[in-house]
Parts: C-alpha cells; structure tokens; sequence
C-alpha cells in the first residue's frame, strides 16, 4: 500500500521533508479494524513526532485523525463490520493516518458523523476527545447540570486552534460561561462563530481583561497552548477550588505552591493515555466519538475544519506542517487521503 513518512527530522523548509512509497498492507487480528483512510487532518502531535524522529532508517507514517471505511476486522471486533464508515484519532505509538489503509483498535473509533464527508470529519476526533476528556474527565464538569453551571466561568487559552474551537463548544452545551482568547480580526471572529461568550487578547494582560468582562477569577482553566508562558498567570486568576488543566508540556519547573491556598489542582490532557497504556476504560473514546457523532447530525456542533487543502500528497503535508508551525492556523487542515 501506499503511504506518506519520513526517516529523517528535517526541517519544515527543506522540500524533501516527506516522501511516498510502498509499505506492506497489515492484518487486521484482535481487537483492530483494518481501515482505507479517505479523509486525514493535521494537529500539533504530527510536527512534534516529526522533530523528534531519531534519524535513522525506519520509515516514520504520521497522521492522528482520520475517517474511512472498514476493510476488513479482526477476530475479537464487536464494534464494526466490513463496509461501515469510522472515525477516529489512532494511537500515536503505532502508524498514523498518511497511508492509504491503518490499523486501529475499535475501542478508540466509532460510527462517523452521517452528515459529513470523509475530510470534513478527519477534522474533529483528536480535538473532540482532547476537549471532552480535559473538561469532562479531567476537571469533572457535569455536562449534563446545566443551571448550576450556568454561574461557573472557563478561560480557554488558544480558543481559534482545534482543540479550543471543540472546547468553546462543548462548554457552552454543558452551560458555562466561555470567556476564550484570540488576538487577531480572523480568530476572533472565529471563536465567536464558535459560541465564546467573551473574547480577551492572549498578546495583553488577562487579569485587566477578565476584570473588565467582569470576572475577577474563572472555575475552570484550559490551555492549549505553552503551558510555560501562562503558568503563573493561570494561578493567579483560577477561583478557590478551581481547576487547571493542560494539554502542552511544560519545559521549565514551576511553583505549584501558587495553587495551594486556593486548594486548586492541575491535571495535565493527553488523548493517547488510554491508547498507549490500554487503560480498562478505553472504550470510553468509542463512546464519546458516537455521542459526538449524533451532536453533529443533530447540527449541535459546528464543523471546525479551517482550510482543506486537496489531496494528500507529500507537498501537501509539508506545507500543512508549516502552517501549523506558524502558529497562525484556525480551525483544522483537512485532506482527502490517500486511500480516497
């Protein structure tokens, strides 16, 4: 089968970054389905793997957000058929989404949204479960108990990247109020096409803009961005008993004694926990993505994919990569895949 990787951690620039060739077809055995990869997405997770590939010669497939249609199941497989149409985010210690058939553990794919094409939904599964599980599980927001969330307030850091553009969202269904952050005309506009209910500048001062919307602390934290560029910033303006929750390393130490007097917790976000560890409850990400599913064809949530740029090609993803890099996405970069 075809596939799109790399064997070397070159640089975004250099043109020859990524490569396609031929790749041994798997089997599906177990608990895996054998899906063809119609539509793909990119996220932060891809370039980050990219850097950090040991230049040796092993051949490196990325990709961590897919939807396609079952090929062909394992012996262990309840959840699926042949000929049924999936979604899913994969596990990042196995091969990703850049080829034209992956394996992937039905416990942590469902069902598609039916409304959405194949690209259009490649969009939404790493986000969805990093937003679903970070307040959800995480900070253990009732997203059901809409009146007694109605008082309670999130700050969403990064609200116009994916994960933050499912967050708004989620939130504001679970009865928050949304204050999330952008800094240009474009995303603003974008997280208030989201839902946010106030929008503050990332690039300013929080505390004075929280003040002046009217909130001297905020319940619940999240940061999809540098957690070492918010820390301190975060501990000042989370409330008594509040929550903190990250889904990027922190590359310096910092005082969580900032937290201790509010008796406040932070929790690190990481969507291939359950993957990578097999945790018992991985088919927590089976049920979350069919619950998401039927908000979409209830026209519940909106779609977050911000530019689709075609078929997947090794150009393709370079430049895609780059875009991601700057920092200047919105939304999510979508592809066909290469299996369309």
């Amino acid at each position: 089968m075809k596939a799109i990787g790399l064997k070397t951690a070159r640089p975004v620039t250099d043109e020859n970054l990524f490569e396609q060739t031929e790749i041994e077809t798997p089997c599906a055995t177990g608990h895996d389905v054998l899906v063809r990869v119609k539509g793909v997405a990119v996220n932060p997770v891809d370039f980050k793997v990219r850097r950090g590939k040991a230049d040796d010669s092993t051949f490196k497939v990325l990709g961590w957000d897919a939807a396609g249609i079952v090929e062909a199941v394992g012996d262990q497989v309840t959840l699926f058929k042949k000929g049924d149409e999936v979604w899913y985010a994969g596990d990042v210690t196995r091969p990703g989404s850049n080829s034209e058939l992956q394996l992937v553990d039905e416990r942590i794919a469902a069902l598609k949204p039916k409304k959405l094409d194949f690209a259009t939904a490649a969009a939404l599964p790493l986000t969805t479960i990093t937003a679903w599980e970070a307040m959800f599980d995480r900070m253990k927001i009732n997203r059901t108990a809409f009146e007694a969330n109605a008082v309670k307030s999130i700050l969403i850091i990064n609200g116009a990247g994916g994960v933050g553009s499912i967050a708004i969202q989620l939130a504001k269904m679970a009865g928050l109020q949304v204050i999330a952050t952008a800094s240009r005309p474009e995303t603003i506009s974008w997280v208030t096409k989201m839902g946010a209910d106030h929008v503050i500048n990332h690039h300013q001062p929080l505390k004075e803009q929280l003040e002046g919307a009217g909130f001297a602390t905020v319940d619940y934290v999240l940061c999809t961005s540098e957690t070492d560029d918010y820390w301190d910033v975060m501990c000042d303006l989370v409330a008594p008993q509040g929550h903190i929750v990250s889904i990027t390393e922190a590359k310096n130490n910092h005082n969580v004694d900032l937290l201790k007097a509010k008796s406040a917790s932070f929790s690190y976000e990481f969507m291939f926990t359950r993957s990578m560890f097999q945790t018992p409850d991985m088919i927590e990400q089976h049920k979350l993505l069919t619950e998401m599913a039927a908000l979409v064809d209830a026209d519940a949530i909106k779609v977050t994919t911000g530019e689709h740029f075609g078929s997947l090609t090794p150009d393709s993803l370079r430049k895609a990569h780059a875009v991601l890099e700057s920092g200047k996405a919105i939304g999510k970069i979508v592809f066909d895949g290469l299996g369309a």
